[in-house]
């Protein structure tokens, strides 16, 4: 990572989006960090298979934002004069200490290389930053939405039509979205072995085929960054968002009773899902900071976050498997350090749920500590 410092000649950021930004970081944090999985309120906790919580609704929004963000840095950078080339070299760079980092999250503290995870979540945003800013740079805003609708048609019919070696056809020998006989989960077990996959399983969420679903999450984001970007006055805008959002939402619960939400598949019903939420909540906040100019002082932490996101999920994550790894003595028994802290709120908080949640708070203010200090020195961490 270098450190940048913003100079005058900088051009305007979209500040919904930078509030947007913080704030799914901050959720993001907030449920990967819940203390005790048993006890944490449900809504913060993943489906188990089918079905969609606050918690399934943060990764996705991310990577919205990753595709709308690109194509405000790429229209910026060509306006300087930039070639189109020197930009896909820095994608290609840019991708690749991205999922680097991936594989060091992975690995650390111990780095035990024989059970290197290789998917992961920084390693799905790299591959997907990389896919949309190559669509982004080398073809036009229609291609990129006429394969949007065709990933989600397309991942459809893999599932359902295509046999699974072994298993047969879903919905046919097998059922349909079956947690172990499905071709995205038989996929990672035949590319890497089980003990290279998430919590060495039978599948991992963030495996090859569900991270092309995923792409078109991000490419749902680079067609809202040209919408933002068009020429039409503001409040079409933000009104076009609200559109999108409801034809994302209604055809998203359309389509669930034959291809059901599930984040860990990355179905193409979740995608419309998530799209529809992440687009509303953007119409939102861009008609009130952007459109209306409401001042955004409520909106600070979330501007502190943002401004070094994927420092602070970095940190987040080395710091939780810091945590996980020293032991020290609780109640007569042995327990890691992030186990101590809760079993110390519950002892205090007689609801375990809000112990939990407790402990997840404490967890994100923590993490906010470092991208404050950055943020005071006007420090901006980038790859």
């Amino acid at each position: 990572m270098s450190a940048s410092h913003p100079i005058s000649s900088k051009p305007q950021r979209l500040q919904s989006l930078d509030i947007l930004r913080g704030i799914t970081v901050a959720v993001m944090i907030l449920v990967n960090n819940n203390g005790s999985g048993d006890d944490a309120y449900r809504t913060l906790m993943h489906s188990r298979w089918n079905g969609c919580t606050l918690a399934d609704v943060v990764f996705p929004t991310f990577l919205f934002i990753v595709g709308t963000s690109l194509v405000f840095s790429f229209r910026a950078r060509l306006s300087r004069g930039e070639s189109r080339h020197s930009l896909m070299a820095h994608v290609v760079k840019r991708a690749a200490i991205i999922f680097l980092l991936g594989l060091l999250i992975n690995t650390f503290p111990f780095f035990q290389m024989d059970m290197l995870r290789i998917y992961g979540v920084l390693q799905r945003i790299a591959l997907c930053f990389l896919c949309a800013s190559t669509l982004t740079l080398y073809t036009r805003v229609r291609t990129s939405a006429i394969l949007f609708v065709a990933i989600l048609c397309g991942y459809w019919a893999l599932l359902r039509l295509v046999p699974v070696p072994g298993f047969g056809v879903p919905c046919h020998e097998i059922p349909f979205l079956d947690p172990v006989r499905n071709i995205v989960a038989w996929t990672d077990r035949h590319l890497l072995p089980a003990r290279h996959l998430y919590r060495q399983s039978f599948y991992d969420p963030e495996g090859l085929l569900s991270t092309v679903s995923a792409i078109a999450t991000t490419l749902l984001g680079v067609l809202t960054g040209h919408w933002l970007l068009s020429s039409k006055d503001l409040s079409i805008k933000a009104r076009g968002l609200c559109l999108a959002a409801f034809a994302c939402l209604a055809s998203a619960c359309l389509w669930s009773p034959w291809f059901p939400f599930n984040k860990r598949l990355w179905t193409s019903s979740y995608v419309l899902l998530t799209g529809g939420i992440a687009l509303f909540v953007l119409a939102a906040l861009y008609f009130l900071v952007d459109v209306r100019r409401l001042r955004s002082t409520w909106a600070w932490p979330a501007i502190v976050f943002g401004s070094n996101a994927l420092t602070a999920y970095i940190f987040s994550e080395l710091f939780a498997s810091t945590l996980q790894s020293i032991h020290t003595m609780a109640n007569g028994q042995s327990v890691n350090l992030s186990q101590a802290v809760f079993l110390f709120l519950a002892a205090h908080i007689h609801n375990p749920a809000i112990a939990s949640l407790g402990y997840s708070v404490l967890f994100v203010l923590v993490c906010f500590l470092p991208v404050w200090v950055l943020y005071r020195k006007r420090i901006f961490l980038k790859v």
